[in-house]
């Protein structure tokens, strides 16, 4: 089997450890994979900075890919992760082989996070900001994310604080993404309430998506890591 190229952004307060499992199956194939942590993040959350917003992180992996010299990449992000990749593959769209959302936003021109995100989520997003200098997303609770019990005081510890203008920000797209035709979506059906089902409900209404449900919480790279490597796998071709 040909060696893919898998480039797998996380969500909002995770790290590039939280592919960890995954990664190590794709490799094992054979497969090359990065999963890089976002500024501010993880091991950067010693440059948290509010300045970090959306761009800062599609800037991200734009230069990942771009020092790397990565070609016919497999674009996965996990849930604010598919802004991200979103907006990448609007401005590296020969680059990209198929983007794959992972209980995901998709991006959209000229919207934000908090714009495709349900009310309470959004609130308490807001809230948190509020009660820590107006900049910054505590991290919700891996229970309230349905990961399973065993691996929930581990995420509970990794995950750190996000940037709050990272989700206001509007992103501007070219529509040049939409020329990337490969295109994945996993739903997460183990959680509620989820945010991500609408979009998935409106995804299934257009044509050309391949689509996965996966019974299991929010983080389905934790709970069913070799489900989604396959996942991925699948639309690499």
């Amino acid at each position: 089997m040909d060696s893919k190229t898998f480039v797998l952004v996380h969500g909002a307060w995770h790290g590039g450890w939280c592919y960890s499992r995954v990664r190590k199956i794709l490799q094992q194939k054979g497969h090359s994979v990065f999963t890089p942590s976002l500024s501010g993040l993880a091991e950067h959350s010693h440059q948290y900075s509010p300045a970090i917003n959306a761009s800062t992180h599609i800037q991200d992996i734009v230069n990942l890919i771009e020092f790397e010299q990565l070609n016919d990449v497999v674009l996965a992000g996990h849930s604010y992760g598919g802004q991200i990749i979103t907006g990448v593959a609007d401005r590296l769209s020969d680059r990209i082989r198929a983007l794959v959302y992972i209980d995901a936003f998709v991006g959209q021109n000229g919207k934000s996070c908090f714009d495709m995100d349900i009310p309470e989520f959004v609130a308490n997003h807001v809230e948190q900001a509020q009660n820590h200098g107006g900049h910054t997303s505590i991290p919700f609770s891996a229970h309230l994310f349905g990961v399973n019990e065993a691996d929930r005081a581990w995420v509970d510890k990794m995950c750190t604080p996000h940037p709050f203008a990272t989700l206001a920000e509007r992103i501007s797209l070219s529509g040049a993404h939409e020329t990337i035709k490969n295109r994945t979506y996993i739903f997460a059906a183990g959680w509620h309430p989820s945010p991500f089902k609408p979009i998935y409900e409106q995804i299934k209404m257009q044509p050309g998506w391949k689509l996965h449900e996966l019974e299991c919480g929010h983080d389905t790279m934790i709970d069913m890591p070799h489900e989604t490597a396959q996942i991925l796998l699948e639309a690499a071709g």
